[in-house]
């Protein structure tokens, strides 16, 4: 059995099982069910112990790699900044169209488990600290003063601007010692990957757990903002991948239907397989044939981009986000959704090749913004669907930033 069918049987399972109990009533069995839920906060704390190491390997290795493409010469470095600026344009577009969608979903109304004391406390201070905090103080509290404490306390921006900021230096190192640095990073993120790896093994149990208490206090309720959650997803994702054909058009001056035609191909394997790297041959043939790109274009940008180029990070975080600030009752903002918004610009380039990897990165930004970190569970565990459909988009993206970069050259066929 697939591990995501896995994770759905025990999904099928909790929301079954819980809402039966939610109707029966019956005292003992909820108290059975909360018996449950120490399992549960077990499974986040195993993923959340391997984040901040993983996150830190991660993106230095992949500034050490970033370096390597920029050496590659002006198609490297076209192909690095054609990455951002769709990430970016990718975070800033999806902000506000999630707002909308997810103010159509009413307050549930329904009894959830407390919130764990950390998130209760982050969320305090959030509210606390919003008002009093101007610009400048925003400003001067990027740079950690202590990395080691911002990484303990979930500061995440600051400890994302560090470690690039490192990465940096390192690959201005002389020569031993880069190798050195980028060989011991490289080590920490093979070995985290290997934990994390383990901890996702374990995702049908730790489902389970979180979800059976959840399904048997909201009930219903939790049924139907699952179901909202996967159709404005999807809907979401759709729209995402629709408006690259004009981005295409207008940046590239590749016709939508030409590129239509072109991206089809692809879209419909990373549909039925979800999976981007399954579609490079697609990709391939679709950039060489469909669009012109010439081969030294096509054969640089397409591997990197379905290695390394995640569109839909932006769009996930935020979503995921806003439907768990729905569930446990807890607004987010602007400045909640920027910081999403920012680190995934960022921290798309380093997730993990693993199932639900995406997820397991955002699980200390759930803490910096007052989210319990429990809601990653409900994210993994309903993820196969959504998954589809940010793969297509993934894919879609990887093909024009191809176009793109092509346009950029001024190599591809009119």
């Amino acid at each position: 059995m697939k591990e995501s069918t896995r994770v759905l049987v025990a999904l099928g399972a909790a929301l079954a099982g819980g809402m039966a109990i939610g109707v029966s009533g019956s005292a003992p069995l909820l108290r059975a069910a909360d018996m449950l839920t120490p399992v549960g906060v077990l499974w986040v704390n195993a993923i959340r112990m391997t984040v901040i190491p993983l996150m830190v390997s991660l993106l230095i290795t992949g500034v050490a790699a970033a370096t390597a493409v920029k050496s590659a010469g002006r198609i490297g470095r076209r192909t690095l900044l054609v990455f951002v600026l769709l990430l970016a344009g990718m975070a800033v577009v999806i902000m506000p169209c999630s707002l909308a969608v997810f103010r159509l979903l009413p307050p549930h109304g329904a009894a959830v488990p407390p919130l764990p004391a950390g998130a209760v406390e982050a969320a305090g201070q959030i509210a606390s600290g919003g008002q009093a905090q101007t610009f400048s103080t925003w400003l001067m509290s990027l740079l950690p003063t202590n990395p080691i404490a911002a990484a303990a306390t979930g500061a995440m921006m600051p400890l994302i601007l560090f470690t690039l900021l490192l990465a940096l230096a390192i690959a201005r190192s002389p020569e031993p010692a880069r190798a050195t640095m980028v060989g011991f990073f490289q080590g920490l993120g093979e070995a985290m990957l290997t934990l994390v790896r383990w901890v996702v093994l374990l995702a049908p149990l730790g489902v389970f757990a979180l979800v059976l208490p959840l399904a048997a206090h909201a009930g219903s309720a939790l049924a139907g903002a699952i179901g909202f959650y996967v159709v404005a997803y999807s809907v979401l994702c759709l729209a995402a991948s629709l408006l690259l054909y004009p981005v295409v058009a207008i940046a590239g001056r590749i016709p939508m239907r030409r590129f239509a035609r072109a991206a089809l191909p692809a879209q419909l394997i990373a549909f039925s397989s979800s999976s981007s790297i399954a579609t490079l041959p697609a990709l391939v043939e679709s950039a060489d044939r469909g669009l012109g790109l010439p081969p030294r274009v096509s054969g640089f940008v397409l591997p990197l981009a379905v290695s390394t180029f995640k569109i839909a990070g932006p769009l996930a975080w935020t979503v995921g986000a806003l439907f768990v600030g729905w569930f446990y009752g807890i607004p987010l903002g602007v400045s909640g959704l920027a910081t999403i918004a920012f680190a995934a610009v960022f921290l798309s380039f380093a997730v993990p090749g693993v199932p639900r990897g995406a997820f397991i990165m955002l699980t200390p930004l759930f803490l910096a913004i007052g989210l319990p970190a429990e809601g990653i569970g409900i994210l993994i565990a309903v993820d196969a669907i959504p998954d589809t459909f940010s793969t297509v988009l993934n894919v879609t993206g990887d093909l024009a930033a191809a176009a793109l970069v092509g346009r950029g050259e001024g190599e591809h066929a009119g």
